[in-house]
């Protein structure tokens, strides 16, 4: 998988690249997802956690959004 290899990177746009990845897949296999945010979780910018982990457990990216 792509993100395994960019987990680590910490540049801007490619973290919003792999939480949009990764927030699309979790749309066919959340248990894939919630296993590779898991493993890698040390490695993978704060924005891909909180985003990846959002859209898992109230299926949007940004919950607050959700109230407006």
């Amino acid at each position: 998988m792509v993100c395994e290899v960019l987990a680590g990177d910490k540049d801007d746009m490619v973290a919003k690249g792999m939480s949009w990845a990764l927030r699309d897949l979790s749309k066919r296999d959340p248990a894939a997802v919630e296993k590779f945010v898991e493993e890698h979780s040390d490695e993978l910018p704060a924005l891909v956690k909180r985003e990846v982990r959002n859209k898992l457990t109230t299926g949007v990216k940004n919950p607050r959004r959700k109230l407006l």
